[in-house]
Parts: structure tokens; sequence; C-alpha cells
């Protein structure tokens, strides 16, 4: 993968296996939850649901398992290698448990409702296994544990947003969070599970994001990011249907709280993202102009095949639509090599489509078969490990020029970026992302402060982080 340093839907490999712990005093008498985070963005918001849930219940976090009363995985079903490292994760938290009869093992997530069955009888690995819209339900899932019984819940709802419940943040930087706006997913995308862990799609109330986006504001955060498996299809209605507001809208709603309040949103889909958003974008200094656009294959065949529901054709228009309305904007992508009998003058089309859009970034991968969805029932795939492996490498070989052909434009110009914090290899230096979200890094200096905005020079950069000074 090339830079994974964008928060988006997207998997950050640095994240992987997180421990997440919210900074609160300990009590004496607490019982303590081990979360462990594997796969996209919304597993990271969701893990801060279930925290946000169980701290009514007494529990406190801790990033020491050894520790743990009950000890969560939250899990992701959308590459085999994820679920590789769960089930490794897992036999090494069978070991504690032989240490603590006691302990609670739990998985949550998009795994638990595909694994369910392995899970609890075949493999006899965990206690607990929680899908993502039943997180309501764990104390009443711990209770059935503490009692002697196995306990599952992995129904999928039709309604349930979370919209009430605010999240703790869980190893936050009290500077960037995460707010999701929708759940679920409407695209039956041959290659995803998402629509059958996830279930239908459905948007949170307007007035929930909006309160909890203020609230983060007057807390002392600077940026917030709208989470979403299509944020371009988010749609919500008031019960009494006399309100209706739609994603560019909320956007703007969201952009107007404060212009100190920097507004990123991931992801966007090619079939749905409007000019309506582009030019709302274009409206509001405070959106950032970087959008994740995944079109997963240059090739219109390979398109239909991946059940994308849109054309080569209508992905470049939509390309040419975002340079027309904020020029100068970042872009980013997901692509898939090898996917189900696709040839070589179909992967030439890929690169091609590279070179014509020049992507910021790029989240790449070989075809992966994921068991239950409409590719595994009805595509071979037939093409061989080491041509998915070469293809994927011509890939990322041009998207790292690309990288560093886009961050090259920015050298000479001043960027206003916000700290994030201090840089991971000198506590003398800044980092901070600016409007593009590419990471810079810059010494710090006296009377700048992390969760601030600066202005600072770009005097040059690698292929993945801008290098400069405060001016």
């Amino acid at each position: 993968m090339i830079d994974l340093q964008v928060q988006d839907k997207t998997h950050d490999e640095a994240r992987q296996g997180e421990a997440l712990i919210l900074d609160t005093p300990i009590k004496a008498d607490a019982r303590k939850l081990y979360i462990e985070s594997y796969g996209c963005a919304m597993n990271f918001a969701d893990s801060e649901i279930v925290a946000s849930i169980l701290s009514e219940t007494g529990f406190e976090t801790t990033g020491d398992y050894h520790q743990a009363d009950v000890i969560f995985i939250n899990t992701c079903s959308i590459r085999e290698n994820a679920e590789t490292r769960v089930r490794n994760r897992l036999s090494q938290f069978g070991v504690e448990k032989r240490r603590n009869p006691k302990l609670i093992v739990g998985v949550l997530g998009c795994m638990a409702e595909r694994l369910k069955s392995k899970f609890l009888e075949e493999e006899r690995l965990v206690d607990v296994v929680v899908g993502p819209d039943a997180y309501r339900d764990l104390p009443n899932l711990i209770e059935q544990v503490e009692s002697g019984h196995k306990a599952v819940n992995v129904l999928l709802s039709r309604e349930e947003t979370y919209a009430d419940i605010s999240p703790v943040r869980l190893n936050s930087n009290g500077i960037t969070a995460f707010i999701s706006i929708t759940r679920g997913c409407n695209n039956m995308c041959s290659f995803c599970v998402v629509p059958f862990t996830r279930g239908r799609e459905r948007s949170r109330d307007a007035h929930s994001i909006i309160q909890e986006a203020k609230s983060l504001f007057e807390s002392g955060y600077r940026e917030v990011t709208l989470l979403g498996q299509n944020v371009d299809s988010y749609t919500w209605t008031s019960e009494d249907g006399t309100e209706t507001v739609n994603f560019a809208q909320l956007l703007a709603q969201t952009a107007s709280i404060h212009p100190d309040l920097r507004v990123r949103f991931s992801t966007s889909h090619p079939k749905d993202i409007t000019d309506e958003v582009l030019e709302t974008i274009a409206r509001y200094d405070n959106i950032c102009n970087y959008i994740h656009l995944p079109v997963q294959s240059g090739n219109s065949r390979i398109l239909e095949l991946m059940n994308r529901t849109y054309t080569r054709e209508w992905y470049i228009n939509r390309i040419d639509a975002i340079k027309r309305i904020i020029p100068g904007c970042a872009i980013s992508t997901d692509i898939i090599a090898g996917f189900c009998t696709e040839t070589e003058e179909e992967h030439q089309e890929t690169l091609s489509i590279m070179d014509y859009v020049e992507y910021d970034f790029a989240y790449n991968f070989t075809y992966s078969e994921r068991p239950g969805t409409l590719a595994a029932r009805k595509l071979a795939d037939d093409i061989p490990e080491e041509v998915k492996k070469r293809r994927l490498a011509e890939i990322l070989a041009k998207q790292q020029a690309h990288s560093l052909l886009r961050l090259q434009e920015w050298v000479g110009k001043t960027v206003r970026v916000l700290i994030e914090g201090t840089s991971k290899k000198s506590d003398q230096d800044y980092c901070g992302r600016g409007d593009s979200g590419a990471m810079a890094i810059f010494p710090a200096i006296e009377g700048v402060k992390p969760g601030e905005y600066a202005n600072v020079f770009i005097e040059k950069c690698t292929s993945a982080t801008l290098i400069g000074r405060i001016v």
C-alpha cells in the first residue's frame, strides 16, 4: 500500500490490532475492558461506541489484556489476512483464558455474523459473538456468559444507527475524531461482504450528527471525519416527513458550526457523488479539498463483473467534474489487482486510468475471494497468484511515482496545517495535515501547540511526507 496516512474507511496498517484506551481515572473496583480493533475506520469508530456502552455499566479500558476481565476483538471480513490475524490473536487470548477461567473473550463486528458457529461451537475460541447492530445488547450478553452460557447476537437491523450514543474517544489526540453518519450498505459489489455483515444502509438523524460535531468542537477537537460505507447516498428524513437532509446539506451544516472546524468525509461512491456535493466543498473553506473515490478497476467489463454500477467513462466524468469544480482537489482511490477473468489488456486500462487521474494516494490489493459474496458464488478466482502480485507491483510502482509527483507540487508553497502532535521520529518536530490530507513534518516552535493551525512553508518532500517550517 502507498501512504496509509489518510483517515478514511480503508485499512490503516499502522492501526491494525490497536488496543483502544480511554484516559479516565482508575477505580479500584472497576472491571477492565480490553478492546482490539482490525479493519477500517468504521470499526475503530464502533469500538468507541462499545466502550461508551460498557462504561455505563462500570467498565474501564486497559491497554494490557492480562489485566482484563473482558477481551473483545472488533473484526473485519474484507480481506483474508484480517481473519488470519484475528484467529492468531484469539489463540493467544486462549492461553490467558486457561490461566484465568473467568476471563470473557468475545468477537465483535463483521466476522461475527459470518463465523459465529465456528467460533462458538467448532473451535470453541470465544464466549460471546456480537454483530455490528447489537452492541446495545452487550451488558446483557456479558451477564449471560457470567451465568455459564455462551452468548450470541448477530441480528442485523434496519433502524440501528447508535444516534443517541456519544462515543468515548479512545486513544484520541483530542484534535481529530470520526463521526458515523450511516451504517450498512445497499451496494452489492460482487467482491464485498459488507452488505451481509453490516446490513442494509440507514442514515443517522442529522440533528444528532450536528450536535456531536458541535460537542467535539466545544471540547477542543478541530477536525471531524464523517464516515459511511457510501456517504454520498446519505438521506435522512424526519419522522413527521417535514425535513429531509441529503449529504451535500449535511456537509454544509457541519462546516457551518465554526470556520475552525475542519471537515473530512469518507467514502464516496462514483455512482452517487453529485455536482451539488462538489459545489458545497468548493463553497466552504473548512471542508477539505480531498475526496476518496474508489475506482477498483479501469475497465468497464471488470467493473460490471464487480457490480460497481458505473463504467470507466462515468468514472472519468466524475473525475473531470472534481477537477473542474474543485481545482487542485486531492483524490485517492482503491484498486483491486487480478479480479476474476481480468486480462492483461484490462489490467493496462487500470494503469491508464491511474495516469489520467494521477491519484494523491491509493490503497491497492490483490483480489481475495470472500466466502458468501456473489463473486465467490458465481465467478472463478482464476488469476494465478504470481500474476496478481506482478500486476499489484506495477500498480504500486505507478502510484508511488504519482504520490511523489503530487507532493512535489506543494514544494515552495505555504500550507495551512492542523497540528496533530509531535512527530513519531522526533519530539522536536510537529506533525499535521494540510487540506489535501498529506502529512507534514516541521520543527516545533515556542507558542504554537497541537490543536492549532499553522502556516507551514514546504521546503521538500518524500513520496509520503511534506517537510517544512512554520512561517
